[in-house]
């Protein structure tokens, strides 16, 4: 579970997408500011929301000004409504500008990814269902995206390839059938690795049952019967939820009495919350 993010990931993280953006020099800044300028800034929500992101905003100020004074006015997870200060800054003018649209970009993309996980969680409540991610995530900020469902209230499901099996139906399909994947799998795991496996029927389900597996995940079941493979589980193993479940269905999802319900949108449709930084100096 990514409940904190480690400094060098953040800082590696934040050099590249710095790189990416500022390239040789931010030509317009250098050619408008005067290197002595020092201006006092705040990060405002435009919108109500969660914020999350905050020590990575901080992080890509700090890039290029390393005595920047950051000060969070709210803490990742917590609410925010439309005109609240988020944080407010002080420091080096070009710095400020230069790192603006990065930290925004971070801070407004891990913030919209907060604010819709904490809506399914919403969805769910009184149930047993944990919202879960997927390793639909942007290109290299897997940590970013997987923190943000973290302070939305959601679960992480595998960090990647590396932390769990997961059979899906190409392995199956590949390995000659549920019983081979699954005793494959477990020949070559240590006795600490979870083994799940993929059903996209009542007869996969079946026999997922008959391999001894951890986790069964129902691949894109109507609640019929995702209700009956629930019953017919019994228990034996956990039971996941996946495939184009939407906030309009999470909620019969969960009352079929599944365990987690892994959502892609999490992380690949969340849309970014929008937040402005604001120069206040008088």
């Amino acid at each position: 579970m990514i409940a904190e993010l480690p400094d060098a990931i953040v800082r590696e993280i934040v050099a590249r997408a710095l790189a990416e953006d500022v390239g040789s020099g931010d030509i317009t800044t250098l050619a408008t500011v005067d290197e002595a300028a020092r201006s006092q800034a705040e990060i405002v929500a435009k919108e109500k929301g969660l914020i999350a992101g905050l020590s990575v905003a901080r992080a890509t100020f700090r890039a290029l000004d390393p005595e920047v004074s950051f000060q969070a006015d709210s803490s990742d997870g917590q609410r925010v409504i439309e005109g609240q200060a988020v944080a407010s800054l002080a420091g080096r003018t070009r710095a400020i500008l230069t790192a603006e649209r990065v930290a925004l970009n971070f801070l407004q993309r891990m913030s919209g990814i907060a604010t819709l996980t904490a809506r399914y969680v919403s969805a769910v409540e009184g149930t047993k269902a944990r919202i879960c991610d997927t390793r639909k995530t942007a290109p290299g900020l897997r940590v970013l995206d997987k923190y943000a469902v973290r302070m939305g209230g959601g679960w992480n499901h595998r960090t990647g390839l590396f932390d769990g099996v997961l059979v899906k139906d190409n392995h199956i399909r590949v390995a000659g059938g549920i019983a081979e994947a699954v005793k494959r799998a477990r020949a070559s795991s240590h006795h600490l690795v979870r083994i799940e496996v993929e059903a996209q029927s009542l007869q996969q389900v079946e026999e997922a049952i008959a391999a001894g597996v951890d986790v069964i995940m129902l691949d894109n079941f109507q609640p019929a019967d995702m209700a009956r493979a629930v019953e017919l589980i019994g228990g034996r193993c956990e039971v996941e939820a996946s495939g184009g479940i939407t906030l309009e269905t999470v909620r019969t999802v969960a009352e079929c009495g599944v365990d987690y319900i892994s959502v892609g949108a999490l992380t690949h449709s969340a849309p970014a919350l929008d937040l402005s930084l604001e120069i206040t100096d008088e």
